[in-house]
């Protein structure tokens, strides 16, 4: 029986200066089903996705929905043809009302063309109601969780009479309960008819989620498969073009004497009496639910917010950093949660960004050295593998995980001793994930401390020699390596 395809791409081509982002690609996707779509950062899918939006045009190639030839001109002609794309980063207007978001564009009007508010509100909550979540639609946006926010997207897309959803990294920054909800929904909707592509770098949402998923490498596509008859290993290999090996390749490192220790750390409201310390060498995790305050007490240490009481050693001696510069000056640094507006200036180029905390390398006579700024840009890029067509290139024009790599590249360039990632591998596809990981084990082999705050549970089980736990700014627990599972890390942070 032939299938019923929704959408059919043959031949898609897209190029920038420098970069080929899609040559050729080829792949159709079945009504009424979750087609993923995974790869490598830099592997075109973000460019596939906007020329299926009216973003971008495409050089060559054809794309047809529900039969018909498609080339949208702009992204208003892409919703009205039934394509609407719930972004990672939510495009909505926060101060406005969950019931005025879902008819931006469309308001209903009703005598004297004054907006007719209760029929307004009566259909968001029709469309909220029919998913099973609740929300109220009076509510301001901005005083929505996350979750609820990427709700409100997916429920504006619903009321666009949207047949065919894409999620781009819709999960990135839920707990593992909004993940469940947001399943739900997704599974909700292809029961109604509505085809998803989803996209996530998180391959266990692939298996639990997707009907089929297509894979795509350096803007080649690789091949589409029934999820059922691929194996986790198997989808990694075919996205790297090569085996990985172990997926958290720690290494025994040489652990050394306290390099930093925290004492009954206060912070009004935010952090509760937490004391702990860490060796050199040592890679200690920071744990727990979203805002159980494991950034906020980074950003403690490191001088970014005030502490109210507590003292903090740093090698013996006691410090209290008035500012970041501070710390940094002592040997201190930050991979920060959101690399994109705290870790990156996202109009200078690659080797701006990554000389730009190690200025003193590179000034001379108090001019910045443009031969010694290219020399080190170019040396630390290599050491990382990072990928731009130029050193000159603006890092807003690298996938996440070369923009990643840049923030970490700058703290290898500035040699900090101690170094706190946040989230270090958020929204990196599994190779560039890989060489993180490696990069981590090379810092502590050194004899530099490294402290990773993360929210994927594996991540820190794999990656960590200590634990500690937190739950609403206080610390309930500290497990060593050997005795740490996932089970008993939600024990104490529920």
């Amino acid at each position: 029986m032939d299938k019923d395809y929704i959408l059919e791409i043959e031949g898609l081509s897209k190029g920038f200066p420098g970069v080929q982002a899609l040559d050729k690609v080829s792949f159709n996707v079945e009504r009424g089903t979750i087609h993923a779509l995974v790869g490598e950062n830099g592997a075109g899918k973000s460019t596939l996705i906007k020329i299926l939006a009216g973003i971008y045009r495409a050089d060559a190639g054809n794309v047809t929905l529900n039969g018909q030839a498609i080339a949208f001109k702009t992204p208003h002609e892409a919703r009205v043809a039934g394509i609407s794309v719930v972004h990672q980063e939510m495009k909505l207007a926060e101060p406005l009302s969950v019931a005025e978001n879902l008819f931006v564009g469309g308001i209903l009007t009703g005598r004297g063309n004054l907006v007719d508010w209760k029929e307004m509100r009566r259909r968001a909550k029709e469309i909220i109601d029919n998913l099973g979540v609740e929300i109220d639609v009076r509510a301001p946006v901005d005083s929505l969780t996350v979750a609820k926010k990427q709700i409100v997207e997916v429920c504006r897309a619903v009321n666009m009479n949207c047949k065919l959803m894409i999620m781009d990294e819709p999960s990135a920054t839920l707990t593992d309960r909004e993940l469940e909800i947001l399943f739900g929904i997704a599974k909700k909707l292809r029961g109604e008819g509505i085809t998803i592509i989803y996209i996530s770098h998180r391959l266990d949402e692939i298996f639990n989620l997707a009907d089929n998923v297509t894979v795509l490498r350096d803007g080649l596509m690789v091949n589409t498969v029934p999820v059922r008859d691929v194996t986790k290993r198997r989808l990694i290999s075919m996205m790297v073009g090569r085996e990985l090996g172990l997926e958290y390749p720690k290494e025994a490192a040489q652990i050394g004497d306290v390099l930093l220790e925290v004492k009954n750390l206060v912070r009004n409201g935010v952090l509760h009496d937490i004391s702990f310390n860490v060796r050199q060498g040592e890679v200690l995790g920071i744990s727990g639910l979203v805002g159980s305050g494991r950034t906020e007490l980074a950003r403690a240490i490191l001088g970014i917010d005030k502490i109210d009481s507590g003292e903090v050693y740093v090698r013996g001696k006691k410090k209290l950093y008035r500012s970041f510069r501070e710390a940094i000056k002592d040997g201190l640094g930050l991979i920060p949660e959101d690399r994109k507006t705290q870790g990156l200036v996202q109009i200078f180029s690659v080797k701006r960004n990554i000389c730009m905390v190690s200025l003193d390398k590179i000034i001379k006579k108090g001019i910045v050295s443009a031969r010694l700024e290219q020399q080190y840009g170019e040396e630390y890029a290599k050491k990382l593998r990072i990928m731009t067509p130029s050193m000159n290139t603006q890092v807003q024009y690298l996938s996440g995980g070369n923009q990643q790599k840049v923030v970490v590249t700058k703290w290898m360039m500035q040699n900090s001793e101690i170094l706190f990632m946040d989230e270090p591998t958020r929204g990196i596809d599994v190779g560039a994930k890989t060489e993180i990981y490696h990069l981590i084990n090379d810092l502590v082999k050194q004899g530099k401390t490294v402290i990773m705050i993360s929210s994927e549970m594996p991540e820190i089980l794999g990656m960590c020699d200590r634990i500690v736990i937190l739950h609403e700014g206080k610390m309930v627990g500290e497990l060593m390596r050997d005795e740490a599972t996932q089970e008993r890390i939600m024990e104490k942070c529920v």
